[in-house]
């Protein structure tokens, strides 16, 4: 059943009239950013009313109930639209009435998350209590206290809280980014590709799975946000991996944890190995050295992951194409143009935004030489719908997550980390002041693209870990690696959150998964800090670098099959322990931890072995 089936042809305008004035605002007639996020923000929450199926038709109570939240809305968004200018040019001075349209705003924004996401929504409700009652905590982690007016005017009246920087990503990148995935999937875009991967790794274990985290990976260093290339290329891929046979809850992790690498993956990097290279003040050259190694081992977990899991599920019996690559390279080898276009426009340095209209008319366009998936007025209008309906609940999450950060920016939590490591004598051992440091990255990183992430980490936590011994290219790469991460990291994992929205699947599954299979990206800064061989170009080049990596490839491979469970059949969690550890002696390379993770390996192979020999 299509979209149009489902929804009544009032609201069906109505969505086509949204996404036609989302892709003028971000293209033909830009407005300024805190009206178009107002505007966003209005949208999402009174399609989520209006969409919402979960309410028995017959309550005339409950039909009377959104009317009014829908007219309440109607007000605050109208109200927030005609005077924000106004009181921005009155230095952000607020009467009365201006905060109890704040405080009714938030409420409103809280109802509406509530039925679309209790999870997010509890979360940024704590977040939200804690500026009121943080003041009873102890100083390390507690605050003076804000006034109500004070907290209103940061959430509502502010550009860093429910109007800030999520909501912004939520406008531009994230939907037209999924509007994109929505006329390629509806173009035939889907097939194609995975007519492709059945065709080159269809008969090996977990490829359909392994070309999504390479697509990912290639992107995301592009484009240097991992929320915006979940919302590009997790249109594509996830619908593939589920296709495959994995869940919902891993296909969607994948996507996240794939996307949120491309950030500190050369020889890209988002951009960020540029302004690393000029705080450094090193050649560009030597900063893509020395992420290569880390940014490789955090994808090999990635693919050993997507690969322990398709033994796991038996999906290793998936079939070739019965085609072969010419013929479907000629029968729609054409639908491919989108993505081209799209890549090549950010290559040649134009915007995201920019890219992905043209890939969207680039879609339409391809779809006319295929006869099959030839996409006349219903089928546009069909993906529309598709592609800004798939956009709601992952808005709303955007508009919660606001209120997330700006607790953080209004409360100084990282800073207070960054005050608390730098004048606490017990936090002077490297290893504790990167745990904390760890931390704070992750706080100060939260809904930041990653150069910004980078930008804002780097200027408190890399001054802390140089006074605290540790050289300068591994404190920031550690800094850059952490704020990245913290885009699948809960409680504020924004990649994971919009590749669940996309999945259809539980936040909080996917956001644990997240972590489990992006789990190097957490372990290997801990010990390049220590030891420098394991950067390229940081240290003079010796063979004990390469021995290094060598014992590194062997610890990444147990600490995958630790977490994962599995190696030829499920493990015991005493073996799953043991794995993790060895791993662990085998990264933090000397002769004896080596010999000791080598034969933990080999043992508990030994031992699957013979397990799954005699069942």
């Amino acid at each position: 059943m299509n979209r149009l089936k489902k929804i009544n042809t009032p609201i069906t305008i109505l969505i086509l009239m949204w996404a036609l004035l989302q892709i003028i605002f971000n293209t033909i007639y830009p407005i300024d950013a805190i009206s178009f996020r107002a505007f966003h923000a209005m949208c999402i929450c009174i399609f989520s009313i209006l969409l919402n199926k979960k309410n028995p038709k017959d309550l005339n109570y409950i039909k009377f109930f959104n009317v009014v939240l829908i007219l309440g809305l109607l007000f605050v968004f109208s109200y927030f639209l005609i005077n924000y200018n106004v009181i921005a040019k009155k230095g952000g001075f607020t009467n009365q009435f201006d905060l109890f349209v704040a405080l009714l705003g938030i409420i409103l924004i809280f109802i509406c998350g509530f039925r679309i996401n209790k999870n997010i929504s509890i979360l940024a409700l704590v977040f939200l209590l804690y500026l009121f009652f943080g003041k009873y905590l102890p100083s390390v982690i507690g605050h003076n206290g804000f006034s109500i007016k004070r907290i209103l005017n940061h959430m509502f009246w502010g550009s860093q809280g429910i109007f800030g920087v999520s909501i912004g990503v939520s406008a531009t990148y994230i939907f037209l980014f999924i509007l994109f995935g929505s006329f390629l999937k509806y173009s035939g875009f889907t097939d194609l590709i995975n007519d492709l991967a059945l065709y080159f790794v269809g008969n090996t274990v977990g490829g359909p799975g392994k070309v999504p985290v390479l697509i990912s990976a290639l992107l995301g260093m592009i484009n240097g946000s991992a929320v915006a290339n979940v919302a590009t290329t997790g249109t594509i891929t996830i619908p593939m991996m589920k296709k495959s046979g994995y869940s919902k809850e891993f296909a969607a992790a994948v996507e996240a944890t794939a996307s949120t690498g491309g950030q500190f993956t050369p020889p890209i990097m988002g951009a960020v190995g540029f302004l690393m290279a000029e705080f450094l003040a090193i050649p560009y050259g030597k900063v893509i050295l020395a992420a290569a190694i880390p940014a490789f081992m955090y994808y090999l977990g990635i693919f050993l992951s997507v690969h322990l899991e398709s033994k796991k599920l038996g999906l290793k019996s998936a079939e070739n194409s019965d085609k072969n690559i010419s013929e479907i390279i000629k029968e729609r080898g054409i639908l491919i143009l989108p993505l081209f276009v799209l890549i090549l426009l950010m290559f040649l340095g134009y915007t995201p935004i920019f890219a992905s209209v043209s890939g969207i008319i680039s879609a339409i366009i391809s779809s006319w030489f295929v006869k099959k998936h030839k996409m006349g007025m219903r089928e546009i209008v069909e993906a529309t719908i598709d592609g800004a309906t798939s956009t709601i609940s992952i808005g709303l999450s955007c508009l919660l997550i606001g209120i997330i950060i700006g607790t953080v920016s209004l409360s100084s939590l990282g800073l207070n980390f960054g005050f608390l490591i730098l004048n606490n004598e017990l936090f002077q051992n490297p290893i504790i002041t990167a745990i904390l440091v760890m931390i704070m990255s992750t706080i100060l990183g939260m809904g930041v693209p990653g150069v910004a992430a980078y930008v804002i980490v780097v200027s408190i936590a890399v001054p802390i870990m140089i006074k605290n011994g540790i050289s300068p290219i591994p404190a920031h790469l550690f800094c850059l690696i952490y704020a990245c991460l913290s885009n699948i990291t809960p409680p504020v994992a924004m990649s994971s959150y919009v590749a669940s929205g996309i999945a259809k699947s539980n936040v909080n599954k996917t956001s644990i998964l997240s972590v489990k299979i992006g789990i190097i990206g957490f372990i290997i800064p801990f010990f390049f800090i220590k030891n420098e061989a394991l950067l390229l170009g940081a240290t003079n080049f010796e063979i004990y670098n390469l021995y290094m990596i060598f014992t590194s490839i062997i610890g990444v491979f147990e600490i995958v099959c630790g977490f994962s469970g599995f190696i030829d059949s499920d493990l015991k969690n005493y073996e799953r322990v043991l794995l993790i550890t060895g791993g662990l002696l085998l990264i933090n390379s000397r002769f004896y931890t080596d010999v000791i993770g080598i034969l933990i390996f080999i043992t508990i192979f030994v031992m699957q072995r013979r397990r799954v020999i005699i069942a």
